[in-house]
């Protein structure tokens, strides 16, 4: 377990491409009593090793970087170096980045519209063995997962295929399928999601990046 004391300051490795943010968090940290900014990463590269190299207690990781996976990152962290917590910081609240962040062993999830004292109140308590969230995440957050997590992998192979603009007969000729049983698995999203129609569940499939991958 991380334990700090006067002597021994929270030591936290950043881990963001954002040139502007990370020295706004490392002036920030470099004033606070009982931190230590010890590092910054443009990737989840070797995330293992530089947390080793640096000490770190806590890693503050951006999502969307170049180069590694973030969460499987958090995941190898996780099981390799179990006292250190990372805690995710990024400027969008979505259910798949919901869903992967706590089940890669995330400890917190803040969001870049949260004030500096909340972040820095976030790395504390995570220190101390707390798993903190955004006031945006705790609204999105449901005790049973988010929407997405609902959808089977078909459903969500559909849904990435709805979101990239693809019609019914695309997605059948592609998965090799009826038109109509694309039609029925839409059919088994909408209700899933809550959603009424094809435009609401394109607006939710683009808010959720789906059409980015």
């Amino acid at each position: 377990m991380t334990t700090t004391t006067e002597s021994r300051p929270i030591r936290v490795l950043c881990v963001d491409d954002h040139a502007f943010l990370v020295a706004g968090l490392r002036a920030r940290l470099d004033i606070e009593p009982g931190m230590e900014f010890v590092g910054h990463r443009e990737t989840a590269d070797d995330l293992v090793a530089h947390v080793r190299r640096t000490k770190a207690d806590v890693v503050l990781m951006d999502i969307e970087m170049p180069g590694a996976d973030v969460f499987e990152a958090i995941h190898d962290l996780r099981h390799r170096c179990p006292d250190v917590r990372a805690i995710l910081l990024s400027a969008h609240v979505r259910d798949q980045y919901l869903d992967s962040a706590f089940s890669s062993g995330a400890w917190g999830y803040l969001t870049k519209g949260d004030s500096p004292d909340e972040v820095i109140d976030g790395i504390r308590r995570v220190a101390l063995g707390e798993s903190v969230v955004s006031p945006d995440v705790m609204a999105r957050r449901r005790p049973e997962g988010s929407r997405l997590a609902k959808l089977t992998a078909r459903e969500k192979q559909i849904l990435r295929m709805i979101a990239n603009g693809m019609s019914r007969t695309e997605i059948a000729e592609r998965l090799c399928r009826s038109p109509m049983t694309i039609d029925n698995h839409r059919k088994s999203i909408l209700k899933k999601l809550g959603l009424h129609d094809r435009v609401e569940l394109v607006r939710y499939a683009i808010a959720e990046g789906l059409g980015e991958l």
